[in-house]
């Protein structure tokens, strides 16, 4: 083949494959490969493409290539990774890129870019988010790596992503794990949105008394106003769709759900920053009481599961709506504020407003609620917390009270909504409502003498404790 490709794509699952067929849509030459071959034999067969061309072995894929050559990998995170960086780096040379758009642990994107970039091989960790869709039409794009260098995928990228009216949602992030790590905490609230849809359910339905038709219509109705986004509207769907034996098809589905461990990375990486990600956390540990299926069998006749019934008040879907809505928000503040300790702590100049623009289209948290907050961070880029600006004060200020009476009632019903608690907990302390830490820092003073400050010295101070009683 006499003409050079202009990229190379490395995994030919749903998510490489749309990827490439994005890339020669748009008029770009796309190098196929796949470790096994037969998987890049049928997406050609499946999906014959001018643009796009098949490659059974390494070394003829990567002389294919223009040079300086740009290697796209869309394959499993993790070892595979670190397997096909051996075997490609010897066919390699100085100024070619490798972009890792699989959901890497950032940690080890840093690892590999230091260790490239020893060789002069421009090493990107580049979150993709949308899905199937998303990456054959337009995914949110978000590269980390070396700036330079960027400009040498930039085109690509951004004629391939989503858009969100004139805006392009692809931006250069920064430095080495930037990428990786913007996409992990996307993913991260992701999990924290959608477990506040599942418990805006489970209290519709429980304690509310509607069946999923009526579910449906409401989840419709909110989808037409200030909670319009993607996983609402997928919500009214599913909660529409019939069974083919008759009933509704999600009263047929396991109540048990996984996780691929982004959402626990967030977690993780919050804890060590000192970060409070308590939504994210509770929407990772819902996932994992929901998988001790033996257990929860057990003790629901042990412990009498039945729920309480308990009077909802007037207005009840309204008071859902708006707790579900201020639950996002602090969900979003959580997230973000994990962004700025990162930025910090990192060395990684993150363009907050720039990240919530780029997330307004293509991502599976796509909404029109993300232009509030890329508005915020526009009209103050160090923003310390999103619950400061004034859009979102106000909206927490009319929808803490909805946000309680939910949660009370919740609580008298026997309805688990971890993530909502959460959300309620974490504003109600960002008001400075008293934490009870004095007395933490009473009982480390006494058994370990760890000192404590006083409201009315400077200083630190230990007490000689005396055994009252």
């Amino acid at each position: 083949m006499d003409t050079l490709m202009d990229i190379g794509m490395v995994g030919m699952a749903v998510m490489g494959s749309n990827l490439a067929l994005n890339m020669a849509d748009k008029g770009y030459e796309v190098a196929c490969y796949n470790y096994t071959p037969d998987l890049t034999e049928k997406v050609l067969r499946e999906n014959p493409h001018e643009h796009l061309h098949g490659f059974y072995d390494l070394e003829s894929f990567v002389q294919s290539l223009e040079k300086p050559r740009r290697i796209m990998f869309m394959i499993m995170a993790g070892t595979p990774v670190d397997s096909m960086i051996e075997k490609l780096q010897p066919l390699l040379e100085p100024g070619d890129m490798i972009l890792d758009g699989g959901n890497s642990y950032f940690e080890d994107t840093r690892r590999r870019h230091e260790l490239l970039q020893k060789s002069g091989i421009h090493y990107f960790g580049v979150g993709i988010s949308g899905g199937e869709s998303g990456a054959r039409r337009g995914p949110c794009i978000m590269p980390g790596g070396d700036l330079a260098a960027y400009e040498r995928i930039r085109p690509i990228y951004e004629s391939i992503a989503a858009k969100a009216g004139h805006d392009i949602c692809c931006t250069y992030i920064g430095a080495d794990g930037a990428g990786h790590y913007v996409k992990m905490v996307h993913n991260g609230i992701e999990y924290a949105d959608m477990q506040l849809i599942v418990e805006s359910y489970l209290l519709l339905k429980y304690a509310g008394g509607y069946n999923n038709h009526q579910l449906a219509d409401i989840f419709h109705q909110w989808n037409q106003g200030e909670l319009r986004s993607f996983l609402i509207e997928i919500t009214a769907d599913i909660l529409a769709e019939d069974d083919e034996t008759g009933g509704q098809l999600l009263d047929k589905i396991v109540d048990s759900a996984g996780q691929k461990g982004t959402g626990r990375w967030t977690s993780i990486e919050a804890l060590k920053q000192g970060v409070n990600t308590s939504m994210i956390t509770a929407a990772c540990n819902a996932r994992v009481m929901s998988n001790l299926q033996a257990e929860r069998t057990t003790l629901k006749q042990v412990l009498s599961a039945s729920l309480t019934k308990v009077s909802v008040p007037d207005g009840f879907i309204e008071l859902v709506r708006q707790s579900l809505y201020l639950g996002k928000i602090a969900a979003y503040a959580q997230g973000f504020s994990l962004y700025q300790a990162a930025a910090a702590h990192y060395g990684w100049n993150l363009d907050f407003g720039k990240i919530a623009s780029i997330f307004r289209a293509g991502c599976i948290i796509r909404a029109d609620f993300l232009e509030k907050i890329t508005a915020a961070y526009r009209e103050e880029p160090q923003l310390k917390n999103l619950l400061q600006a004034e859009f979102f004060t106000e909206k927490v200020k009319n929808s803490l009270p909805a946000l309680r009476q939910v949660v009370a009632q919740a609580v008298q019903s026997g309805i688990p909504i971890p993530a909502l608690s959460c959300g309620l907990e974490y504003i109600e302390a960002l008001r400075g409502t008293p934490l009870g830490a004095n007395l933490i820092q009473a009982q480390r003073d006494y058994f370990g003498a760890h000192t404590f400050e006083r409201v009315d010295q400077n200083g630190s101070f230990h007490h000689a404790w005396k055994k009252n009683f």
